[in-house]
């Protein structure tokens, strides 16, 4: 079963004006498996915040249906094994990591002794042991980022809400957050991730969905999003051959006499070029497919969205 599953998701806000109504998220339609890191991307007012709310229970549905592990949002039960970490949250700079963790489990009906094992783990997971007991009001925004994951994960939740889980947290602080996350999924849990840090999302995530105006533009693999155009680049001694690619195999890009670029009109179709240098007898130290990065892919798909492409 998916973790989460939205079908036709549409969320209307009432402007009060003659023009109608604004529509934050229009039929979007997506599903989360088990035990996947989950991106979700977009530029400012696409929709990620609205389809957090939505599937949070916190806004109400317009029309469509979603449900997390079986249930509506609308369903109490749909929180039971949920997590979240609030963009900009704001802990009471009086607790320590520790407090604010036992403060976590009791609001979640754990007993002592489950809370005093459960504090112990997480705080170890997220490198927070050592100021376990120093009060937030002297925590880095980095030690701030890490015991929030913490207090995501009192419950032992299944499914992991993380908007902008990064933001404002030196190199380091990421990279420790990253592997905390990468550590996370690892354990069999699933996390959804809002993120502006492509690069990030780019290491961590499993698949990649980005929304714009309320609609989702695209959705796939990080391999799928930053794959350019079935394209494939070959290494290898071609001097000073000439060489023809047959259309319906693909179109040759460029050529060198140390590299050629190829575009194809069907993966498989790769095949096909490495018999015909082979058959030219051309030696041949290198392909592999041309590839982008995911901050590339997600500029190219908003911008041909903008221009109606």
């Amino acid at each position: 079963m998916n973790v989460v599953t939205v079908s036709e998701l549409t969320k209307n806000y009432s402007t009060g004006m003659k023009k109608g109504d604004f529509t934050a998220l229009d039929s979007v339609t997506l599903q989360i498996e088990p035990g996947e890191i989950f991106g979700l991307l977009g530029p400012n007012g696409a929709g990620k915040t609205t389809l957090f709310k939505l599937l949070l229970g916190i806004s109400s549905i317009t029309s469509g249906e979603a449900t997390l592990m079986g249930y509506p949002p609308s369903n109490p039960k749909s929180r039971e094994k949920i997590g979240y970490l609030p963009e900009n949250h704001r802990f009471p700079e009086h607790l320590t990591g520790l407090g604010l963790l036992q403060l976590s489990g009791r609001m979640c009906k754990m007993s002592e002794d489950m809370i005093t094992s459960k504090v112990s783990e997480l705080l170890e997971l997220v490198d927070m042991s050592k100021w376990a007991n120093t009060k937030m009001k002297k925590y880095s925004i980095g030690m701030l980022q890490r015991v929030g994951l913490a207090q995501a994960m009192i419950n032992d939740p299944e499914l992991l809400f993380l908007d902008e889980p990064t933001d404002g947290v030196d190199p380091v602080g990421r990279a420790e957050i990253k592997n905390v996350m990468l550590k996370i999924r690892d354990s069999g849990k699933t996390i959804i991730l809002n993120s502006h840090l492509l690069s990030e999302v780019e290491m961590v995530a499993d698949r990649v969905a980005i929304l714009q105006h309320g609609k989702l533009v695209k959705i796939g693999s990080v391999e799928e999003l930053t794959n350019k155009k079935l394209q494939y680049e070959v290494q290898g001694d071609f001097g000073e051959t000439l060489l023809e690619i047959p259309s319906d195999v693909g179109k040759l890009q460029s050529l060198s006499r140390g590299r050629m670029v190829v575009e194809l009109v069907d993966e498989s179709k790769i095949n096909w070029v490495i018999d015909f240098l082979r058959h030219k007898k051309i030696s041949l130290r290198v392909i592999k497919p041309i590839k982008i990065t995911l901050e590339q892919s997600f500029i190219e798909t908003v911008t041909h969205k903008k221009e109606g492409v």
